[in-house]
């Protein structure tokens, strides 16, 4: 099974938002998919509510609270049939739970805003998680996701100056677009949204997939299909 974590202490990055779009586009190409939703906000899971019957099924994990009756590592057991794991975290998430949450992930993926407060933000975190014992001795795979870019506004450059010094690899830059929120509200990843203006929306993830893909050798359940899902122009959504 391979396990992606969205992770960033500062809130309103875009963790939901990836890890949705991650999970159908993995669910899209076949793999069995599993999403797992440590925020007690449950965006994730309101989410998975409002998924049409006929879209590429995923399974939901809720992991807010501990259920009565459920040791806590059989509730958060993603069952024996998952391929691909998907786990989004909440804000605010101390050092001990990130060592927690990141105890048997594969591949650990920090969302960052172009905005000044939140590169300072995901500094302290990157320091943060950088000195959790399961990152540094068994050498996860971590990668930034510029999230919600505007290359047009005056931040993008030190956005740019920001990852430019950042220890971390920079696997994508999404922009800032209204199809994620269209997409969102109809239970649909941005690979399901199809219209003329998703378009570019989908190929800024290009980078992103190879990198799961391809960027570590411990990495290998993704060898279905490294091409994103093309979906026939009649099942297009309209924006």
């Amino acid at each position: 099974m391979l396990r992606i974590t969205l992770v960033n202490t500062k809130g309103g990055c875009g963790k939901t938002t990836i890890a949705t779009s991650l999970a159908s586009y993995f669910a899209s190409i076949g793999f069995r998919t599993t999403l797992m939703d440590y925020d007690p906000q449950g965006s994730s899971r309101r989410w998975l509510d409002l998924r049409d019957d006929d879209s590429p099924p995923i399974k939901c994990i809720d992991a807010t609270k501990q259920k009565a009756g459920l040791t806590r590592s059989w509730q958060i057991h993603a069952g024996f049939d998952t391929e691909v794991l998907i786990v989004d975290t909440p804000a605010g998430t101390n050092s001990s739970r990130i060592a927690e949450l990141l105890r048997q992930t594969d591949i650990v993926l920090v969302p960052v805003m172009q905005s000044v407060i939140d590169m300072q933000a995901t500094t302290d975190f990157i320091e943060q998680l950088m000195r959790v014992e399961k990152v540094t001795s068994q050498k996860k795979q971590i990668g930034i996701i510029a999230n919600r870019t505007r290359p047009a506004a005056r931040s993008y450059n030190v956005l740019d100056q920001f990852l430019e010094g950042c220890p971390l690899p920079v696997v994508a830059r999404i922009r800032d677009s209204q199809n994620y929120v269209n997409a969102m509200e109809q239970g649909l990843g941005i690979y399901e949204y199809y219209s003329k203006s998703a378009v570019k929306d989908r190929e800024q993830w290009s980078s992103l997939i190879e990198w799961l893909d391809f960027g570590s050798p411990n990495v290998t359940p993704i060898q279905k299909s490294t091409a994103m899902p093309v979906l026939p122009l009649e099942s297009a959504v309209s924006c």
